[in-house]
């Protein structure tokens, strides 16, 4: 169990409150038959020992006689962000999958998962009686959008305020280690999305009572948190270390990390990371930290160390996306204008060194530069994908690729991404060519929910002049509902499904074994752009070859004939198709 300093201690003879409110005079521990005073020490630690309180009971905080709010380190809120926490002792629960300890990078293959829209139920225990379908598929691993209990029924999690309480909506604190356990026993490992680069807007009393976890900057959500400061440094360090270990999670995602204005010295990175690390250590486990970066930090990661020393596994490759949403459906606007020359060879560049910008100016950004030199990275330190929730649900509609680009361009596109030796991620339903949107939902009240769906029509003012009604209001019940999967019937045949199984299949038999400190060497692009030729040096020593055509269009195919054993679209013929792939390995 991860006791940490911050949270109730539940031993058997009781419970340790405690709670960090330095700007409070004097704090009280609310429960239905008592009011307990609690001691404040010279550094703002308030605690009380209350031999009553045993898991179940509930209790606040009251500040000054003034405010009764949550613990801000909570384990579960089952009355929202306002209502009394709950005592739970993580020991209690009886973990089946005993002898697990995670599976190694290399074989990663993620499905991102909305806990509250992936099934009609929207629950932890629903998921479960979808696991099996995620193994028949080839997923090895599920990430789950972040669950810090968030204001209201409906959200996509990043508004959490209390970091330590998964959602109420979704289930109980058992409810998800049953998720994760029963995912265990399957070969599944779990993956969850934090953040910590800002609180949510509703529900956050820290600002009453701990004002030192905040500084004067701003993200694009509210106050920026001020990792300069012992306290709010070690509440974000050992909330992973909660995650990891009260729930088993296999590894964590860190949701934009450019946006962490004060980082502090060392970096929080590099403490999570560290402590991550130790904690592998000392269980034995393989742990698995990933970040979503746009300064694609390329310093930051390191996907070959045994464990977590002060460093990421992998970075989300938002390029890797952004040239295919461009070379798929030819929209430039945004962010995408920076892919609009020449994505093609934009593409080429990630496929023989990782990112597209390593340091060159961006014009979005305008004109500065973005990104480092990748370096000697390998493949595994960028996870690739054509689809995520961001960039499905930052969309007026919430549209999916498959509501525009042609289908078999899409299909070309997985041949490429789901067999390349950098970690794939789908989104959900993405594996069976869902069509259902993803919009952006939440539930808020009052002026807040008014400026939320304010900010939304003005981002997207054009779509809305364009779509008008059809565009969803976040607030609604009826856009979170038109975003729960529409799962087709087990019996059905789905082409794209099976197309996306076959090839999982083979990158699971015929090169993950080989993926192991795999390596880049080349890609290069004939014929107008249109003919791409790559290929990977796998740990074995053997290369990995593809040849594709990524147009509308037939292409000569005036190279050699490929070198090795074919392992997918066999022999390439003379004139290669319109959007194919074709790919073999071994020989020179």
């Amino acid at each position: 169990m991860n006791e940490g300093c911050f949270g109730p201690l539940v031993t058997a003879d009781g419970t340790t409150f405690r709670l960090w409110a330095p700007a409070a005079r004097k704090v009280s521990v609310v429960m239905a038959d008592r009011t307990h005073a609690m001691v404040k020490n010279n550094d703002g630690w308030f605690t009380a020992e209350v031999a009553t309180a045993q898991p179940g009971a509930r209790y606040h905080y009251r500040i000054d006689d003034e405010l009764n709010v949550p613990d801000p380190a909570s384990s579960y809120q089952p009355d929202d962000v306002s209502g009394p926490s709950e005592l739970i002792d993580h020991t209690q629960f009886r973990w089946k999958a005993t002898g697990w300890r995670g599976r190694p990078w290399h074989e990663a293959v993620i499905l991102e998962c909305h806990v509250g829209t992936f099934t009609p139920e929207g629950t932890y225990r629903a998921m479960i009686g979808k696991l099996d379908h995620l193994v028949a598929t080839g997923i090895t691993a599920i990430e789950l959008m972040p669950l810090a209990d968030f204001a209201g029924t409906r959200n996509w999690g990043y508004d959490g305020v209390l970091w330590y309480a998964p959602d109420h909506v979704y289930g109980t604190p058992d409810d998800l280690k049953e998720l994760i356990d029963q995912a265990h026993l399957r070969g599944l490992m779990v993956f969850l999305d934090v953040v910590y680069n800002h609180f949510g807007p509703e529900g956050n009393y820290l600002g009453r009572y701990a004002p030192q976890f905040f500084c004067d900057a701003q993200t694009p959500w509210g106050s920026a948190i001020d990792y300069r400061v012992p306290e709010v440094r070690s509440f974000a360090v050992e909330n992973a270390l909660h995650w990891l270990s009260n729930y088993r999670f296999d590894g964590l995602r860190l949701d934009a990390v450019h946006a962490i204005t004060q980082p502090g010295e060392p970096l929080i990175l590099t403490d999570i990371s560290r402590a991550a690390g130790d904690f592998a250590q000392e269980t034995r486990r393989q742990i698995h930290l990933v970040l979503e970066n746009d300064d694609n930090r390329a310093a930051l990661l390191d996907p070959s160390a045994a464990i977590p020393a002060g460093k990421y596994r992998a970075q989300w490759n938002d390029d890797y996306h952004h040239i295919w949403h461009v070379i798929l459906t030819s929209e430039t606007h945004g962010y995408y204008g920076d892919y609009a020359k020449q994505p093609r060879r934009m593409l080429a560049r990630m496929l023989r060194a990782g990112f597209a910008y390593q340091g060159e100016a961006s014009a979005h950004r305008g004109g500065q530069a973005r990104g480092e030199p990748v370096g000697t990275l390998p493949p595994a330190a960028f996870v690739n994908f054509l689809q995520n929730h961001d960039q499905i649900g930052n969309r007026a509609l919430g549209d999916r690729l498959e509501w525009t680009a042609d289908a078999r361009a899409i299909e070309a596109a997985l041949a490429i991404t789901l067999l390349a030796p950098m970690p794939p991620l789908m989104f959900m339903g993405e594996e069976w060519g869902a069509t259902t949107p993803f919009p952006f939902f939440c539930d808020f009240k009052g002026d807040l929910a008014d400026a939320v769906r304010a900010g939304r029509r003005r981002e997207f003012a054009g779509a809305y002049e364009t779509f008008g009604d059809e565009v969803p209001d976040p607030l609604a019940l009826s856009t979170f509902t038109s975003a729960v999967l529409n799962w087709p019937d087990p019996a059905e045949h789905r082409p794209r499904h099976a197309l996306v199984t076959e090839l999982l299949r083979i990158r699971r038999t015929e090169l993950a074994p080989h993926f192991a400190n795999a390596a880049f060497a080349m890609a290069e692009l004939r014929q107008d752009d249109r003919l791409l030729f790559a290929r990977w040096t796998l740990g074995n020593g053997a290369p990995l070859h593809l040849r594709a055509n990524i147009s509308d269009r037939d292409v000569a195919n005036e190279a050699a004939p490929m070198p090795g054993r074919a392992i997918w679209g066999g022999v390439p013929p003379m004139r290669l198709p319109a959007w194919s792939a074709f790919w073999s390995m071994g020989a020179a």
